[in-house]
C-alpha cells in the first residue's frame, strides 16, 4: 500500500468517527492504568464491569493497596487471568507510590518498569491520558495492519513503527482508537464486514466480502 494509500485509509476512517475514544472507562490516570493491564487477553466490556465495582472501593493507589490482592481478585475473577492482573495491580500500586508519589508518570520507560505494563499498556496511557502520538498495537490493529496492506509487519513493534510512518502526521492522535474499533466491529478476524467498510476502496485485501453471508436454509415446515 502506498503511502497516498495508507492515508486515504486513515481519513476515511478520521470522517466516519470525528471524535473516537477508548471503550474503557477510567475516571484519571491511575484508573485508566488499571483498566488497560487488566484487558490484556479480555473484553473492554468484560474489564468494565469489573472495575465499575472495582473503582468504587480503590480509585487510588494508596486504595487499591489497602484492598489487597485478594480484595482485588474479588472483583475481577471473570477476567482472564485475574489472579495474576490482581497481583500486578497491587504491585504497579505500591511502586507508584514508592517511585512517583503515587502519580502515574508520562514517561514511557517509568511506565514499562511498573508490574504488569507492556510496551502496549504504556502506549494506551500515553496516549490516552497525556495526548502523546503513541499507537498501541493490539490483536485487532495487529490483523488490520496485515491483512488491509496498511502497515504490514511480523510483529506488533513492526505494525507500530509502520502505522507511525504511515498514518498522516495530523491523524496520529486519534489514529489508535480509530483502528482498533475498525478492527473490533468491521475488520473482524473471522468474518470481515467489508460491505459496510468506508475504506474498503483503499484496502488490499485480496478476499473481500462485498455482502452479508446469506442465512442457511430452514430445512422442513414450520
Amino acid at each position: 500500500m502506498s503511502a497516498a494509500q495508507a492515508a486515504a485509509f486513515v481519513r476515511a476512517l478520521a470522517e466516519a468517527n470525528p471524535a473516537p475514544r477508548t471503550e474503557l472507562h477510567y475516571t484519571s490516570p491511575y484508573t485508566l492504568l488499571v483498566a488497560v493491564a487488566l484487558s490484556a487477553q479480555a473484553t473492554d466490556v468484560s474489564v468494565n464491569k469489573a472495575t465499575a465495582t472495582l473503582f468504587q472501593v480503590a480509585d487510588t493507589p494508596a486504595a487499591m493497596l489497602a484492598l489487597g490482592e485478594e480484595g482485588v481478585g474479588a472483583h475481577i475473577r471473570r477476567i482472564g487471568l485475574w489472579k495474576a492482573k490482581a497481583r500486578n495491580v497491587i504491585r504497579l500500586s505500591q511502586q507508584l507510590l514508592e517511585r512517583h508519589g503515587g502519580e502515574v508518570p508520562a514517561e514511557r520507560a517509568a511506565l514499562e518498569a511498573l508490574a504488569g505494563v507492556g510496551r502496549k499498556t504504556a502506549n494506551v496511557v500515553l496516549n490516552v491520558a497525556f495526548g502523546e502520538e503513541a499507537m498501541a498495537v493490539d490483536t485487532h490493529i495487529f490483523r488490520l495492519g496485515n491483512r488491509t496492506g496498511l502497515a504490514p509487519g511480523r510483529t506488533p513493534r513492526a505494525v507500530e513503527e509502520e502505522l507511525m510512518k504511515r498514518v498522516p502526521p495530523e491523524l496520529l492522535r486519534d489514529a489508535h482508537h480509530w483502528l482498533i474499533l475498525h478492527g473490533r466491529y468491521i475488520c473482524k478476524a473471522r468474518l470481515p464486514e467489508c460491505w459496510h467498510c468506508v475504506a474498503r476502496a483503499h484496502c488490499n485485501y485480496a478476499d473481500k466480502v462485498p455482502w452479508p453471508p446469506a442465512a442457511p436454509a430452514r430445512s422442513g415446515a414450520g
